[in-house]
């Protein structure tokens, strides 16, 4: 209980300073995570929506991997990104590796299959009868798709804070293939691990709390969204 109190004093303090390490590396880990859940955003979306909407020889391997994707392991994401972009990988001539933008890559990969998955399943789960019936007021496929993406806005909306939970929260692929280089690549979880390994509990433990407040006041944004005038 010492290192949670003390923890949350250094928190505060850092908060009320404005400390300029904290909020840099605070600002990374918004710039990062949030450019990672666009990304997966524009290929999650079109890809969850072309699966629930077409039928085709393989789709059901298709939404197999997909359902796959969501559950594999961040530092197995990070290992395979690693590979490619290292000097001898495919994309070794980049000179991406150990930069925010691999770190983007690496959790738009983590958070795709994610908002792909969840936006099938919304897709699908909207009434059969409803199709049908945009279908016979002489809809055409544009209108069809964007009132189908409409009626399952909710169920998309889940899949994008899902997403973004899911990298906002990840340490083992950014250390990987970010390297927690101070003043570059250092997010807070990169930054919390650091300094747990350096014996800096408190630090540690107001790191995780910035990052807990960080995170609960981008989920209640989305939430706020989601849930607009949807209160019983």
């Amino acid at each position: 209980m010492p290192v949670m109190t003390e923890g949350l004093k250094e928190a505060v303090r850092l908060l009320v300073t404005l400390d300029p390490e904290v909020m840099e590396i605070t600002l990374r880990t918004i710039q990062v995570s949030g450019t990672g859940t666009f990304i997966s955003v524009l290929i999650g979306i079109p890809t969850g929506a072309f699966l629930a909407l077409k039928t085709f020889f393989g789709r059901g391997f298709l939404v197999s991997l997909v359902n796959f994707g969501m559950g594999l392991p961040p530092v197995v994401v990070g290992l395979a990104t690693w590979l490619t972009l290292t000097r001898y990988g495919p994309l070794g001539m980049l000179n991406l590796l150990y930069s925010p933008t691999a770190m983007i890559i690496a959790q738009a990969i983590i958070a795709s299959p994610i908002v792909a998955g969840l936006t099938l399943a919304a897709i699908q789960s909207v009434n059969p009868k409803l199709k049908l019936q945009i279908i016979a007021l002489g809809a055409n496929r544009i209108q069809y798709l964007l009132l189908l993406l409409w009626e399952a806005r909710l169920g998309i909306l889940s899949a994008v804070i899902a997403g973004f939970g899911g990298v906002i929260s990840e340490v083992g692929a950014s250390m990987m293939v970010g390297g927690n280089v101070r003043g570059y690549t250092r997010v807070l979880t990169t930054a919390t691990v650091l300094e747990v390994s350096k014996g800096k509990f408190e630090l540690a433990c107001a790191l995780s709390i910035i990052l807990l407040i960080l995170t609960f006041t981008i989920m209640w944004v989305l939430s706020y969204l989601q849930q607009r005038g949807k209160n019983p």
